[in-house]
């Protein structure tokens, strides 16, 4: 560790000691500012024998415990740096390195899972239901399922999953390692939202490390630290896939993809459904979408919007809206014909009627335009539709009545 790096951290040490209770709050706005001091603590905590890791986990314990929301989400950045160092030392057999850090991940856990009033908490989460939409689906998208949506959600299909009371604990055991570590990831995917690069890249390399140390794929990734196998949970497994979700499509694409695909090889070799269920789900997600690096700004996860009443009402189609479109449509012939401005394309042909009566005449002239219709597929020599020719001849042998000009009995051209 460089001398610059050591004493930036000793001055960050000494100084928030030095802050009143009423200063915290400008004391946490202003660790922003500080660049260089996040580099520094991530050294002291990879390095195997620092004189600081001691002084640098009681500091961020006691960011942890002051209630203010920046300085904790301080501390959380360097959560999976924190996990990966214990679990390392645990794999290693050598815990006399690591009863700092066991003691910061304890007193985490133990704060995070009391109120205010130091009574235990009960976390509750909602499962959406498939008939609402969400930023993962549209309902109709699903089949039949929109068509049932009211029926649905009138039966109260939503689901709410309680996690808790939590126990409170003193030491690590073989037993309570993962629920506690499982418990303490979630937490710090409830404020993924405020981490940095640095932050996610290291819940990357935590998750790579943790799934393919002591198998072959550790050749393949050409990872040269520990040999021995680390024991993990499903639930842990499915936090950290949560974390590497956000971390594909928030500027780390490479990293995010190898820890997806080293979590899935471990998940394969455990026969862990719901880490399968859940990685495999975000892989096709992403399949055929193009992501890119993106230092400057996060991306957003590409879903369709929700669309809107008018937009249904208008690409509805019933067999209503089919008669009403048909209706219109032999209404607008019937004006392009009566409309005094249209032009026919054609002549005219002359019509004299003699010796019938003129409803007789225009039933025969209508069968006649049917007839010479179908004989010439649908459409008359003039390029005239068969239907607006007929609708003019009728009112031709309507006006002729109407003037009283005798009837000979049959049509002539």
């Amino acid at each position: 560790m460089l001398a610059m790096d050591q004493g930036m951290v000793e001055e960050w040490l000494s100084e928030y000691k030095t802050f009143p209770e009423t200063a915290i709050s400008s004391y946490a706005a202003s660790l922003k500012e500080k660049t260089s001091l996040v580099p520094a603590l991530y050294k002291v905590i990879r390095e195997n024998y620092s004189d600081l890791l001691e002084p640098v986990c009681h500091q961020l314990f006691e960011f942890y415990r002051s209630g203010e929301a920046r300085l904790q989400r301080f501390t959380l950045q360097f959560l999976p740096e924190l996990v990966w160092r214990y679990l390392s030392v645990s794999a290693s057999r050598n815990p006399h390195h690591s009863g700092c850090i066991e003691a910061l991940l304890l007193g985490m856990y133990n704060l995070e899972i009391v109120d205010k009033d130091g009574q235990s908490k009960v976390l509750s989460f909602t499962i959406p239901s498939l008939s609402k939409p969400s930023v993962y689906h549209e309902p109709s998208t699903i089949g039949s399922m929109a068509l049932t949506e009211g029926a649905l959600a009138n039966h109260g299909l939503s689901r709410v999953v309680y996690s808790g009371p939590h126990l409170q604990r003193e030491t690590f055991t073989a037993q309570n390692r993962f629920e506690v570590l499982t418990f303490l990831l979630l937490c710090y995917n409830a404020a993924l939202s405020y981490m940095n690069s640095s932050s996610l890249q290291s819940l990357c390399h935590l998750s790579s490390r943790v799934c393919i140390c002591g198998y072959p794929r550790q050749q393949v990734r050409r990872y040269k630290g520990i040999n021995s196998r680390m024991l993990v949970t499903s639930e842990f497994l499915v936090q950290l896939i949560t974390g590497i979700h956000f971390a594909l499509c928030n500027g780390e694409p490479d990293l995010g993809s190898k820890a997806l695909d080293d979590v899935l090889y471990r998940a394969q070799l455990e026969l862990y459904p719901e880490v399968l269920l859940v990685g495999n789900a975000i892989k096709s997600s992403l399949r055929g979408a193009a992501l890119k690096s993106n230092k400057e700004g996060t991306r957003s996860i590409q879903v369709e919007i929700t669309p809107t009443s008018s937009r249904i009402s208008r690409n509805a189609v019933t067999s209503l809206s089919i008669r009403g479109h048909r209706w219109k449509r032999h209404e607008s012939q019937e004006n392009s014909v009566d409309s005094p401005d249209s032009t026919p394309v054609g002549p005219v042909p002359i019509i004299s009627v003699t010796g019938v009566s003129g409803e007789r005449v225009a039933n025969g002239e209508a069968l006649r335009a049917r007839t010479e219709a179908e004989t010439l597929g649908g459409t008359t020599e003039l390029g005239l539709d068969p239907r607006g020719q007929e609708v003019r001849r009728q009112k031709s042998l309507r006006r002729h009545v109407e003037d009283g000009t005798p009837s000979a009995g049959r049509l002539q051209f």
